[in-house]
């Protein structure tokens, strides 16, 4: 199968830029502190007894105990704080919002201190310097049972980990040929450097108890029927896997494609300069996943790269911080503006795109009449993840009842089939967030583990 951009030149052809300028250009985005800055920072803390911080943390972990073991020099015993709340508090402290999440609410927050203390960077000290002999959490006592996880992403490793340290025998279930979900396919390279994604996992795995099974798909070779047969308990972690269509004519051109594919490429090659890079490119969207599209072409030697939005930017769903690293590379921004035809050369290649302008009238989004359009080599659609409903084609997995397009749950992750739990991004409540998928798998797994010991008991 042919890649949509086989036509463009490579990273390694695209002006000037050279094998270190690009291991440079996808180095820690953020670089880690130093041990005195880490112990100049902890110290910042007030250690609040009714912290905000914890509060505004998804994954429930214990912030001000944390910072405090790192003030003491007790880096095992602040790695364990965190991963007892968030086994992939590694990650988490990379792609984590902090900005709007815990640091938001920190009580330094204000204008006479200038900035709150720098809890993402001060997490990712502790899981980072952690030297442990052993595995930090033991397995309790073997309870017999085995549960079945389907995806090895956040919310499933997460789900795995827990019930594993519960007692129990996992088997997960992955399409890839890689565990991790997101972590290793669709995050910024900048933001998780040196294989990180792959080695937390494999520490996470250090428990035991967990075995990975890979290409295995729901609705493709893999059936809830019979996982529902052979397993105790199983927990959907399917995360979101389609793109969303502009819905426009040549949609399927040379040089148009999900942001998502481009990103897992990228994130996959160990030769950045071998990739295709658009001179000009346009980016649709403003999330996330857009910023990581734009920065990242911008750094691999993108001349022109165009970010458009049909909002105003403070609607954008990317964060104010996410924001600055487009512009600082160089991206530039247009808004009140969405697609409105695909650009194609003599050849079906695409050339660039026309938008439609628009404004918000009674409401909501409306065109204004007046186009424009931008000259480009490629587009990358980042415009947001269905979930893939191919995965519950299934008979037993088509029963599911749905909120919308996503699975629905209750308080306890409970689908509305027996004996079957979901979490992360494939259900409905949430934000979308790496953290969140986590707290879902480990609240899933206490879920799991209560229902199962009822039952013996009732037995």
């Amino acid at each position: 199968m042919t890649h949509p951009l086989d036509y463009l030149p490579s990273a390694k052809e695209v002006g000037t830029y050279d094998p270190d300028t690009l291991t440079n250009n996808f180095s820690d985005l953020h670089p880690p502190l130093t041990q005195r800055q880490a112990m100049i920072e902890s110290q910042r803390c007030l250690y609040c007894f009714d912290a905000p911080c914890v509060e505004a943390c998804p994954s429930d972990i214990d912030i001000p105990s944390f910072i405090r073991q790192i003030s003491e020099n007790n880096i095992n015993g602040a790695a364990e704080t965190i991963l007892e709340a968030n086994i992939l508090g590694g990650s988490c402290a990379r792609v984590c919002p902090t900005e709007i999440l815990c640091e938001r609410s920190c009580v330094r927050n204000h204008d006479a201190e200038c900035q709150p203390v720098l809890i993402g960077l001060l997490q990712r000290h502790a899981t980072d310097h952690m030297h442990f002999e052993q595995h930090p959490f033991k397995r309790a006592a073997s309870t017999g049972r085995h549960i079945a996880v389907v995806g090895a992403g956040p919310a499933g490793l997460s789900c795995a980990h827990r019930l594993a340290m519960l007692g129990h025998q996992v088997t997960i279930f992955e399409a890839e040929q890689k565990p991790g979900g997101l972590n290793e396919y669709g995050i910024a390279r900048y933001k998780m450097t040196d294989d990180f994604a792959r080695k937390e996992v494999a520490f996470l795995l250090e428990i035991g108890g967990i075995n990975i099974q890979y290409g295995q798909r729901l609705g493709d070779n893999l059936e809830l029927a019979t996982l529902r047969q052979k397993y105790d308990s199983v927990f959907l972690g399917l995360g979101l896997g389609t793109s969303r269509a502009l819905g426009l004519t040549g949609e399927d051109a040379p040089g148009l494609m999900p942001a998502v594919d481009y990103i897992k490429t990228l994130r996959q090659t160990d030769d950045l300069g071998i990739l295709p890079v658009a001179k000009r490119c346009i980016v649709i969207g403003a999330g996330n996943t857009a910023i990581d599209m734009a920065t990242q072409m911008a750094r691999l030697g993108a001349t022109e790269v165009t970010l458009v939005y049909r909002r105003g930017v403070e609607a954008m769903p990317a964060t104010h911080h996410e924001q600055e690293i487009a512009k600082t590379n160089g991206v530039r921004m247009i808004t009140w503006a969405q697609p409105d035809e695909i650009l194609l050369d003599s050849q079906g290649h695409v050339a660039g795109m026309r938008f439609a302008k628009t404004h918000e009238q009674a409401g909501r989004l409306a065109p204004t009449g007046e186009t424009f359009e931008v000259a480009a080599d490629a587009i990358f659609k980042a415009i947001g993840q269905g979930f893939d409903s191919a995965s519950l084609r299934d008979p037993t997995a088509a029963q599911l009842a749905r909120d919308g397009e996503r699975i629905q749950v209750d308080e306890m992750l409970r689908t509305s089939l027996p004996d079957v739990y979901a979490g992360g991004d494939c259900i409905k409540p949430g934000q979308d967030l790496t953290v969140q998928a986590v707290q879902h798998g480990k609240l899933a797994a206490h879920a799991i583990h209560q229902a199962l010991a009822a039952k013996q008991e009732a037995a």
